[in-house]
């Protein structure tokens, strides 16, 4: 998460969607009294207890709302990005097991153990995206919502609406591994389908459409 009072936004850092490639670009343009919260590489930290507590950088709308004043929220813009959702969970599960050589020669098993596991899908790389994104009434509450499958693009339509010159993104912080319909037979689209559904109806991805890994 980014909040940039210099220019006056707010960059929702959902997981496994060129959140790293976004920040890289962002910073240089960030002023000595604008915020960053991360972790992956060394921890900075917002200056608000409850959000700071947090203790990773992926802070949901909800969670700012009840930290941070209503002259903030209501009149910085609000941006994040979504990633088609059976790619992004590829993507996160090969993330948490990099390394682990056993999970990348079984990883079509693994994951269809790890997506009906509770403790799992609670993980902040594994929550559907728009849990990060909506209101309490369930509804997408940023300015701009750019897609992972359109990042330049989408990254330069950002840079025009806060003022800052655009960039080519680095690539960064990338899992390997192969695209997503080798992993995904019925059974695992399936479990997978039905706890995504609601990414999959508000941001407007096919579940019968599996993404052009990218």
């Amino acid at each position: 998460m980014i909040i940039s009072h210099r220019y006056r936004f707010i960059f929702f850092a959902v997981p496994r969607t060129g959140t790293h490639s976004i920040r890289q670009a962002l910073r240089p343009h960030l002023g000595a009294n604008d915020w960053e919260q991360q972790a992956l590489n060394g921890r900075q930290s917002i200056p608000v207890p409850g959000i700071a507590a947090l203790g990773h950088g992926h802070a949901g709308y909800r969670l700012l709302a009840s930290h941070l004043p209503e002259n903030i929220l209501d009149s910085y813009f609000k941006f994040a990005f979504v990633r088609h959702p059976f790619d992004r969970f590829v993507s996160a599960c090969f993330f948490l097991h990099r390394g682990n050589d056993e999970f990348r020669e079984r990883a079509a098993a693994y994951m269809k153990h790890l997506i009906r596991r509770e403790p799992f899908r609670r993980r902040v790389l594994i929550v559907p995206q728009h849990l990060l994104l909506c209101d309490t009434r369930g509804q997408p509450a940023l300015n701009f919502i750019g897609r992972y499958e359109t990042l330049q693009e989408s990254f330069e339509e950002i840079c025009r609406h806060i003022g800052i010159p655009a960039a080519q993104l680095p690539r960064e912080n990338r899992t390997r591994h192969r695209g997503c319909e080798d992993y995904l037979d019925d059974e695992l689209r399936n479990w997978a389908g039905d706890y995504y559904r609601k990414d999959f109806e508000l941001f407007g991805y096919d579940p019968q459409t599996l993404p052009v890994t990218v």
